[in-house]
């Protein structure tokens, strides 16, 4: 009798309880609502105190007119080509700025913080690096390299590399030194160590870092491409700015943020895959509604 009211008391096998999963559906439809109900006030009040000269459209633009000018953008093109053109200029910039700053980051980062002799020397002068105004190197960088890619990749690569080198360094500092010694008593060589031991620990700190990073290498490109460039959306941004156009302004911007979102969520599907191992945090938790 009681193997009988078990069997009919337990859930069917590979199934999962109905009430967290309700709870997470339900949380994530208040957040799009919430979220959805902030832009509508946000550009809404924007657009209703623009029309009653409660703001001065001229100076700080209105949503409907920046609408139009994006718009005429894709359906006419920019002054200086295709508005798919002047995205993927800056877009490739930062992505290969992104891409070096991280590698330099991480090996630079994992690097001293193994060797604490190296740290040591090196420190000071990566601490002075760090505090040179990005936009004096920016300036260095076109002199150096041109009006071309190469300036802005590098601009964007150093914003990218300081982000990702201190929480690489601090992520291998960080490591048990007694699980490293355990490893290295079983034979492990001091590669196999960095690859199988160091790495996956620090991984938690260098992912952190690349959520701030793309950011940084967008940063980077524009701002290169405000101090020189032939195309880019930091053109177009300086252009408008030149003009007194607050429109093209914030409807470039507009742009650049659809772009860091679209980053920002493709990183978080990287840091799910690369960190599928980590136990869930109780803020991820269904409980934590």
């Amino acid at each position: 009798m009681t193997t009988q009211v078990s069997a009919q008391a337990a859930p069917a096998a590979g199934t999962r309880p109905r009430g967290p999963r309700r709870r997470v559906t339900r949380r994530r439809m208040l957040v799009l609502a919430a979220q959805a109900a902030t832009f509508i006030v946000i550009f809404g009040g924007w657009q209703l105190a623009a029309q009653a000269k409660i703001v001065d459209p001229f100076f700080f633009g209105e949503p409907s007119a920046i609408v139009s000018k994006l718009i005429s953008w894709f359906a006419q093109g920019t002054p200086y080509g295709s508005l798919g053109t002047e995205i993927w200029v800056t877009l490739q910039e930062a992505l290969l700025g992104f891409l070096f700053g991280v590698a330099g980051g991480v090996v630079l980062g994992v690097l001293l913080g193994q060797f604490r002799f190296l740290a040591d020397v090196a420190g000071p002068y990566i601490k002075a690096a760090n505090a040179l105004p990005r936009i004096v190197l920016g300036s260095i960088f076109v002199v150096w390299l041109g009006l071309g890619t190469p300036s802005k990749v590098m601009l964007a690569a150093v914003l990218v590399f300081f982000v990702v080198f201190f929480n690489a360094f601090q992520g291998v500092r960080e490591v048990d030194g007694n699980l490293i010694a355990n490893v290295r008593v079983l034979g492990a060589s001091r590669i196999q160590v960095i690859r199988n031991v160091i790495l996956p620990s620090a991984m938690t700190w260098i992912i952190a870092s690349l959520h701030v990073a793309f950011g940084f290498a967008v940063i980077g490109a524009i701002v290169g491409e405000f101090l020189g460039a032939q195309q880019g959306l930091g053109l177009m941004i300086s252009q408008a700015q030149g003009q007194l156009d607050a429109n093209g302004v914030f409807a470039a911007m507009l742009v650049i943020a659809v772009i860091a979102l679209a980053a920002e969520w493709l990183i978080g599907l990287l840091e799910r895959r690369l960190l599928a191992w980590r136990p869930q945090s109780r803020a991820e938790s269904p409980q934590a509604a």
